[in-house]
């Protein structure tokens, strides 16, 4: 399974326009004939005037394939595309594997935290052995959505996500989580193996199957 995260930077004010047009215009011609949508989120909290959406393909191959088809379909190039060009100043792809894959929160809506780590050079392997290993430490705190590293064009990264009903509850989470001995040893294992840390809390817009 290949996972394709879309990250599009708009212009300020026009946020609002490209997730109506991605709900109402997008998911009708795309429904999941061209790859499967995850999830699509836009930013609240980190980088702002974002909006961030994953898909999922069984391939390299079929990815390259269904997207060489939308391109041809005529609605995609005379109704959508139309609507949220004029307002994407910057768009970020990355290709994903899943150490984790997607697991489905228990309920909803929810905000959603997605870290992505920078790995020194060698040392991603390690990162997600020791990260999988603490991992059902830190899931007594709150649940993970999704764990992937990255495939292209960045690499050394790896990538996770978390969901909670509110930034209070996250704030319980992580609070909770730093006091437990076993993620401390977590933290002080792996401190020196990550460059860069980036964290955006997002919302899921109305289509998102990530509530």
């Amino acid at each position: 399974m290949l996972y394709e995260l879309r990250t599009y930077t708009l212009k300020q004010g026009t946020l609002g326009e490209v997730v109506k047009a991605a709900a109402e215009i997008s998911t009708d011609i795309r429904k999941n004939d061209y790859g499967k949508l995850e999830g699509y989120w836009f930013t609240e909290i980190g980088p702002l005037n974002q909006v961030i959406h994953m898909w999922s393909y069984d391939s390299y191959e079929q990815r390259g394939k269904l997207r060489a088809e939308l391109s041809k379909n005529p609605r995609w190039n005379t109704e959508y595309l139309p609507a949220i060009t004029p307002h994407v100043v910057r768009q970020e792809v990355r290709l994903m594997n899943a150490v984790r894959g997607i697991h489905l929160p228990a309920s909803g809506p929810n905000f959603y935290e997605m870290r992505n780590y920078r790995c020194a050079m060698g040392a991603r392997p390690k990162w997600v052995e020791h990260f999988t290993a603490a991992l059902e430490t830190r899931e007594k705190y709150s649940k993970i959505v999704g764990l992937w590293i990255t495939e292209a064009p960045q690499v050394n990264e790896v990538l996770h996500m978390w969901a909670y009903p509110d930034l209070n509850a996250r704030t319980a989470a992580r609070g909770g989580a730093g006091k437990d001995p076993r993620w401390q040893q977590f933290l002080k294992d792996t401190g020196g193996l990550l460059e860069e840390m980036t964290s955006t809390v997002m919302m899921p817009a109305p289509h998102s199957p990530l509530k």
